[in-house]
């Protein structure tokens, strides 16, 4: 239920500035903000916000806090290539097709914000 409620409060405040009710609008919107920061529709929140400073308020960027989890299947991939393992080795330990160790190796590079095997060793030293 929270999700809807958050974005019915985003849509009302929408509505209520579109009525040039802005101070009702801005209560509204900040409600829906703080609602789905806290969900992590970050996408809503951002149009929250756009919305505040339409209304008139001011609303600063939140920093993207990073939700960064790797799947076990990604944590133990990313430690074998960190190992200096080929794709195609990781690929026959763990019974995977070099494309498929591929695969995941990018979402990994895409969560940790790297990119190369280099840098790979320090992200996962650390977890």
């Amino acid at each position: 239920m929270r999700p809807e409620l958050a974005r019915a409060h985003l849509l009302y405040g929408e509505w209520l500035r579109r009525q040039r009710r802005r101070a009702d609008a801005r209560a509204q919107l900040r409600t829906a903000r703080q609602m789905l920061d806290a969900i992590g529709m970050e996408a809503f929140a951002e149009r929250a916000r756009r919305e505040l400073l339409a209304a008139g308020a001011t609303a600063r960027r939140h920093a993207v806090t990073a939700r960064v989890e790797l799947t076990a299947q990604e944590m133990q991939i990313a430690r074998l290539a960190a190992d200096g393992l080929s794709n195609a080795e990781i690929g026959t330990r763990l019974f995977l097709s070099p494309r498929t160790v591929q695969y995941h190796l990018g979402k990994v590079f895409t969560k940790l914000d790297i990119t190369s095997r280099n840098q790979l060793s320090r992200a996962v030293a650390g977890r």
